[in-house]
């Protein structure tokens, strides 16, 4: 019969599967952006496009057979380090894509961030930068990490068309990310100006609760939104199906994160099946 230490440590390993294919699911989709980048791109010829999208889908192959053990890791990773890392994963969309992305570098002195605050750290840049791409508005968007000794601080700011807020679907992953390590997100948008989004992620997060959750710990709405999320909806669709606002479904969603232990709705569609 198996014990509370070996439930708890197959949970745990579930638990972290699911944000390794959550965040490798990130990269995937930034790989291909990239690579539909260069294709497209009127600067470059036919060859020299091909050339470049076989250089990007290598380069992805070799980081996809590194991943997993390296956010596997217990190890802190440099705050300029994680920043460079960022720069490389958006490269070829700076060099081919029609979005003008640029830099402002963390001091060099900054504090080591812990590796699941710098994994998260680029996988919310990464997501952000991904949907104002899909949007096609922004022109330019302009990225700036710091860190107060405490925490990471971010900033992601656009040239769009300043409509955003903190409820649209493309910021609800951004936003259970932050959530999951106990952080702040808040947006500001000013109309036909841009938006900014300004993020702080504390680098000593609390301890995370091992207790598991089960069906009873759950209001009857809470069960109503789980049973959606496990379907892969978005906010908007689960407020419509409900009948609900879209601020109480996100009410919703960061209650069943923090009771499940999850970082992400993957993470909590994995918890929800294995209950």
């Amino acid at each position: 019969m198996a014990t509370d230490a070996d439930i708890h440590a197959s949970r745990s390993a579930a638990s972290e599967h699911a944000r390794i294919l959550a965040d490798q699911a990130d990269r995937h989709a930034l790989t291909l952006e990239s690579i539909l980048a260069a294709l497209r791109s009127a600067r470059l010829t036919d060859a020299a496009a091909r050339a470049e999208a076989v250089e990007i889908a290598s380069a992805a192959l070799i980081e996809l057979r590194t991943a997993t053990d390296r956010q596997r890791s217990t190890l802190l990773e440099p705050v300029t380090g994680a920043f460079s890392r960022l720069r490389a994963d958006l490269r070829p969309l700076v060099r081919f894509g029609d979005l003008d992305v640029q830099f402002v570098e963390p001091p060099t002195t900054g504090r080591a961030l812990p590796g699941d605050v710098a994994h998260s750290a680029r996988a919310i840049v990464r997501t952000a930068v991904l949907a104002l791409v899909d949007d096609g508005v922004a022109r330019r968007v302009r990225i700036h990490w710091d860190c107060d000794g405490r925490n990471l601080l971010m900033q992601v700011r656009d040239d769009g068309a300043g409509t955003l807020d903190a409820h649209d679907d493309a910021i609800r992953p951004i936003a259970e990310r932050v959530v999951a390590l106990e952080g702040s997100l808040s947006v500001a948008s000013t109309l036909g100006w841009g938006s900014t989004l300004d993020i702080v992620l504390p680098l000593d997060p609390s301890p995370r609760t091992a207790d598991a959750t089960t069906d009873s710990d759950l209001t009857a709405r809470e069960r109503d939104v789980l049973r959606l999320v496990t379907t892969g909806v978005g906010n908007r669709e689960i407020a419509e199906g409900l009948g609900i606002s879209l601020n109480t479904v996100k009410f919703h969603v960061a209650n069943l994160l923090r009771k499940h232990g999850a970082r992400t709705r993957a993470e909590l569609a994995a918890a929800a099946a294995r209950g």
